[in-house]
């Protein structure tokens, strides 16, 4: 099955997560087939803290994606604002 959910980057301390579309037979940080977006919760000033691809997320969830319940909280969340 093809989950959407957070691969984790960046350097100790300070934590980056990649938004991808990948089988959830594979590891966390491992292969994963499209990078959908990212979140940053450590973004200060005015940078930018979640930025997902709306079309690409659509479409993913159309073809049968399921997204990880933390990202449909930052999803939810980005579509609040």
């Amino acid at each position: 099955m093809v989950v959407i959910r957070l691969a984790r980057g960046g350097a100790k301390k300070r934590p980056f997560y990649n938004i991808v579309a990948t089988d959830s037979r594979n590891r966390r940080d491992g292969r994963f087939i499209e990078r959908i977006g990212f979140y940053n919760p450590v973004a200060q000033g005015g940078a930018e803290s979640v930025r997902v691809a709306q079309d690409r997320l659509a479409y993913w969830q159309g073809v049968g994606a399921q997204l990880s319940p933390a990202v449909a909280r930052l999803v939810n969340t980005k579509a609040a604002a």
